[in-house]
């Protein structure tokens, strides 16, 4: 059989890595109980990237094209599924536009269902409802590899360009900087659109939708994330979609209180950001931060929680005895109680002119996409913690050379063995301990950065252009207010400082103590978030 646009034999795609599973007879069954058959003619397009997809849909006879790429790029990725396939990934659940476009290759017939009865299944049904959603987070994964998606077009040492690679990093929404310093397609790109250097970085959504120089907001709303306000008032309101708020929130919700949870970027914090989380309790294999949060926020959602992401927490009120958190968009929610779950800033590296290149040359995280930036070039990853470990293993199967830099003498004082074990068996990875990086170098962008070596005071220079930091953080607590008493690490203090509310309904009474109209989980500890090591956590 050939694709008659193509010219090409349209062979099917292989299953790779359990990202295109074949539905048994029975479980196409089950499915056909939530939705209806449909026959579907030669050329049908039943999806264009860009827009929302109306269905569920899986073959039940014939083939379907799944195409994803824009058309300046050279890039193009053709799947083809027959038979007890089915098409879509995580952004289905989600209301994001597609990010392929699917055309019947022929006539056929096709199983459509709709996305919340889609929903109910993946959260209900313990086998097919699995099987899905594994297959969708393993094709996020492999769209993110592959540079999928949006098309980012601007200088990787701009800004705004890095705030934008960094929200859709954020939000595993799959993306490909086409970087103005050295990519000829975003200059043809520019020509053709005639843009001048205010439009810059434009996003190219499906093709077609332009988006000039958006803010993160304007983004979001053209992916479809967080739409929607969170309703004035409810039982309880989680702020920060970490691990900790999110646990909150599941077993918030579970026990039938009426939960708000919103953070100012995406759900995941700090977690979902780790390529591969292998000391949490339950996946003796690992799992990525990615689908560990993306679990957590499907199960939340299973249980009535109403999700929010991007909505920044930006103050907090008490007028008449009531709690009232501002947003920085204006909206206000009144909750009966409320869960600190803010987590942590990232803090900053001290070192002389490193500010010069905080926005483009500068890390606080490493996954796919941070590696992707990086390609082969050098880096160097300065920390002693799990963190730092993990970030450095990462990056080593792409990198020529890793350089860690460590303060302490010994890198397993804050580090778990198993990294340990990895990083010192790792050919590419040179460790620096008792050291510093105490300055950077570069006219426009890095070149270079300058470690200083304990006790001698010898200083060494390591080319390179991306520095990674991760030493540590601190509890993102400011926009509390000064009315919140906060311990010398900037920690709330739990159960102090806040009057119960009138308004509390009797179920937040039972649930909550009377003595407080909130609990705190600042910095994601409560949850047992798993980055830290034990050493680190009692530091």
């Amino acid at each position: 059989m050939t694709d008659s646009r193509t010219g090409r034999r349209a062979v099917e795609t292989a299953d790779a890595f359990g990202a295109y599973p074949r539905l048994t007879p029975a479980q196409l069954q089950v499915l056909s109980e939530h939705g209806t058959t449909e026959p579907v003619a030669e050329g049908q397009v039943l999806a264009r990237a860009g827009e929302p997809l109306g269905s569920f849909f899986a073959v039940i006879e014939g083939r379907v094209a799944v195409e994803a790429g824009g058309v300046d790029d050279d890039e193009m990725r053709i799947e083809v599924h027959g038979p007890g396939r089915f098409v879509g990934d995580i952004g289905l659940l989600e209301g994001e536009p597609s990010f392929a476009t699917i055309t019947a290759l022929e006539r056929g017939t096709v199983l459509a269902v709709p996305i919340p009865a889609l929903e109910r299944i993946v959260t209900t049904d313990p086998v097919l409802g699995d099987l899905i959603l594994r297959a969708y987070l393993i094709r996020r994964s492999l769209a993110i590899g592959s540079g999928a998606g949006l098309r980012i077009v601007g200088s990787r040492f701009s800004p705004d360009t890095r705030r934008l690679l960094d929200f859709a990093a954020r939000n595993r929404i799959p993306h490909r900087l086409l970087d103005l310093d050295g990519d000829h397609s975003a200059e043809v790109i520019v020509r053709r659109l005639r843009l001048d250097v205010a439009d810059l970085p434009v996003v190219i959504v499906g093709g077609s939708q332009i988006l000039r120089n958006p803010s993160t907001t304007q983004l979001s709303q053209a992916l479809g994330i967080g739409r929607g306000l969170p309703p004035p008032t409810c039982d309880l309101l989680v702020v920060g979609a970490g691990p900790a708020g999110l646990a909150a929130t599941v077993y918030a919700a579970s026990d039938g209180l009426s939960v708000v949870l919103c953070d100012a970027v995406a759900t995941g914090g700090q977690a979902a950001r780790s390529a591969r989380i292998e000391n949490y309790l339950g996946f003796p294999a690992g799992i990525s931060g990615a689908e560990l949060a993306e679990r957590a926020r499907l199960q939340a959602v299973k249980f009535g929680a109403t999700v929010v992401a991007p909505a920044g927490a930006a103050g907090l009120d008490r007028t008449g005895g009531s709690l009232a958190v501002r947003f920085s968009d204006g909206t206000t929610v009144t909750p009966g109680a409320l869960v600190v779950a803010s987590g942590m800033a990232y803090r900053r590296l001290e070192a002389k002119d490193l500010d010069r290149f905080e926005y483009t040359s500068v890390y606080y995280a490493a996954t796919v996409n941070e590696a992707r930036e990086c390609g082969t070039d050098p880096v160097v990853v300065v920390g002693g913690g799990n963190s730092a470990g993990q970030a450095a293993v990462f990056l080593a199967g792409t990198a020529s050379h890793v350089h860690l830099v460590v303060r302490g003498a010994d890198l397993g004082r804050d580090m778990s063995r198993y990294l340990v074990v990895q990083i010192e068996g790792h050919p590419r990875i040179t460790v620096h301990t008792r050291s510093e990086v105490v300055e950077a170098r570069g006219d426009d962008r890095l070149e270079s950065v300058i470690v200083e070596h304990r006790p001698s005071g010898e200083r060494e220079e390591l080319d390179t252009s991306h520095l990674f930091v991760f030493i540590g953080a601190v509890p993102a607590t400011a926009w509390l207010g000064r009315d919140v008493d906060r311990d010398e690490r900037g920690s709330c203090a739990r159960d102090r400082g806040l009057p119960t509310s009138g308004r509390v309904s009797r179920r937040s009474r039972r649930r909550f103590p009377a003595s407080s109209q909130w609990a705190t989980c600042a910095a994601d500890r409560s949850s047992g978030c798993p980055q830290p090591s034990a050493k680190e956590r009692a530091s």
